[in-house]
């Protein structure tokens, strides 16, 4: 038995597509767990005529990301434990079976994550970065660590006997995905298990994000960051880090024919990584 948890808050029109999708899967041998933090666009209604072992609702303000999915993950009974998020569509009916097949192999992995594709209205900005964090996963194997927890699977036992974080408010999902590689278990990516999800952020949602992930970070990786302070640097992180992003940000914009977006870009690099600096330092 597989367990899907979805998550929703005001997540129409995608999230009646994505149970539509979910209801087409090659695999149906799951049960669905819907949490809803205070909709009012109608996705709450609809969570509740969907066919669910489990659907019920939270107050935004008690909305927590690692407590919600632990009270959900208690909720459930699912060997593996799929998170899809409301406005994650999965593209065809294999999704689920893709997405499962890593933890299906090979023991020593803990999670795998699905490819995310930016929607058709998504920035150039925003597509670029779906696609290196995405696409056929090498760029993100250089990294020092990836995971997404938005379309993903993880084992049971695991996350029951080492729990999401309740401390923090953003990246519990790296936070937990870290330590299993730092306990010698892998994650992996299912590049054939395929969504689409993407967002715009505008200026003050940037600014929210990007602190949030920075203090996130910060714990995340404290100890690497005692060892390694100037990678916290102003010049380091801000000045370097977002002038080689614009530098790629100008070739991808000149490859895909939107020369309108080349003054932005490194105004959008410098805010995220401004943010994301600010964070850690705080």
């Amino acid at each position: 038995m597989i367990s899907i948890i979805i998550r929703a808050k005001d997540e129409m029109p995608w999230l009646k597509y994505t149970l539509r999708l979910l209801n087409l899967q090659e695999r149906q041998d799951f049960e669905l767990i819907c949490v809803d933090s205070g909709s009012q666009d109608g996705s709450w209604e609809l969570l509740q005529n969907t066919k669910t072992k489990l659907c019920y609702r939270i107050k935004p303000e008690d909305y927590i990301p690692g407590k919600v999915l632990n009270q959900a993950i208690a909720q459930s009974s699912g060997e593996i434990i799929v998170f899809n998020n409301a406005d994650c569509i999965p593209l065809n009916r294999f999704w689920l079976s893709e997405l499962l097949r890593p933890l299906e192999t090979d023991a020593s992995i803990a999670a795998a994550y699905a490819c995310q594709i930016a929607r058709p209205d998504a920035h150039p900005m925003v597509q670029k970065d779906y696609e290196r964090a995405f696409g056929d996963g090498r760029i993100a194997a250089s990294w020092k660590h990836f995971f997404s927890l938005a379309s993903s699977a993880v084992r049971r036992d695991l996350i029951q006997n080492y729990p999401f974080n309740e401390e923090i408010s953003y990246s519990e999902d790296i936070e937990w995905s870290w330590r299993m590689k730092s306990m010698g278990y892998k994650i992996a990516y299912a590049p054939e298990a395929k969504v689409w999800h993407s967002h715009n952020y505008n200026l003050k949602q940037i600014k929210k994000r990007y602190l949030g992930e920075g203090k996130a970070e910060a714990y995340i990786y404290r100890d690497h960051y005692e060892e390694h302070p100037e990678e916290k640097s102003f010049a380091r992180s801000v000045l370097l880090s977002a002038g080689m992003e614009t530098l790629r940000d100008a070739a991808f914009l000149l490859r895909k024919g939107r020369p309108d977006w080349l003054p932005k870009a490194p105004l959008y690099r410098l805010a995220q990584r401004y943010y994301a600096w600010k964070g850690r330092n705080s």
